[in-house]
């Protein structure tokens, strides 16, 4: 009773007054813009320059839709596919990298992670031209793998680095235990690492995603067909269309943003603590 009483006579010092203010003072630096470009997605090109900083007098939500049947369906649905098919390479191939570097006892586990970060020095646009010489030799460019791959092979360094890591904390007794019970390597790493590993496996999907989903320079290189544009290029395009409809411009931009806001609500609790563990393990 006496605990209970002391916190809640508890006053907070200036110090922690004071950090508590600067994170307000920068959520809504982060926040106000967002609500700026929601509240102006609903105005005309008129509400927008007339009364910036208000509300809209007349709710235009027929922007939205004007958005989605002048292109921006095909961009999302294109992005959607992109994402989808690189969030699913970077998740089995990265997983499965991890597992065995974990297996592999001594020097030659390290001499392949390290081979592995490797990866982490290449800049994708000090990679451009070879990859484009590449893919087009393949006969791929042009094509939705011509950023489906690239996507792959740039967020798996980070990926497995952040995957080892969760994996080498993982508790060798249970491994013992399932070997010495029959199991074989494919149902350890499928019935004992993987269900650990939900936390981890969130934060690298949260990541590629929001990689993939908002990536434009292999996007506009890679892919000439305006049938194949994703949303970060289609979106550039869909503004030089439309320079008076502002609205509609905005509405776009909101329909872009949704899935990945969605994406990380839906999985904040397990991406920070995959963060955590991924950071302080290994």
């Amino acid at each position: 009773m006496n605990l209970q009483k002391e916190k809640k006579k508890r006053i907070y010092g200036p110090g922690e007054i004071f950090w508590f203010a600067l994170l307000l003072l920068l959520a809504a630096l982060i926040l106000y813009p967002m609500f700026w470009i929601l509240m102006s997605s609903f105005k005309d090109y008129n509400g927008i320059y007339g009364n910036v900083w208000g509300f809209p007098d007349i709710w235009h939500i027929e922007n939205y839709k004007v958005a989605w049947n002048r292109g921006i369906s095909q961009y999302f649905v294109n992005s959607g596919i992109v994402t989808l098919c690189t969030l699913a390479g970077v998740v089995f191939v990265s997983t499965f990298a991890a597992f065995g570097i974990c297996q592999i006892k001594g020097k030659m586990g390290n001499v392949l992670f390290l081979f592995c970060m490797c990866g982490l020095l290449l800049s994708p646009q000090v990679c451009l031209l070879p990859l484009f010489m590449l893919l087009k030799s393949l006969g791929i460019k042009n094509t939705l793998f011509a950023m489906i791959l690239p996507y792959i092979a740039f967020r798996l360094p980070v990926s497995i680095m952040l995957i080892r890591s969760f994996f080498v904390g993982i508790s060798r007794e249970m491994e013992e235990a399932a070997t010495i019970d029959g199991a074989t390597l494919m149902q350890i790493y499928r019935n004992i690492y993987l269900p650990l590993s939900k936390p981890i496996i969130s934060t690298v999907i949260i990541m590629t995603a929001y990689y993939a989903w908002n990536e434009f320079v292999f996007a506009t290189i890679f892919v000439d067909s305006s049938k194949l544009r994703t949303i970060p290029v289609g979106l550039m395009t869909f503004r030089d269309g439309l320079m008076t409809e502002w609205g509609v411009v905005l509405a776009g931009m909101v329909i872009s943003c949704l899935p990945i806001i969605v994406l990380f609500l839906v999985m904040q609790k397990s991406f920070i603590r995959g963060m955590t563990a991924g950071a302080v393990k290994g």
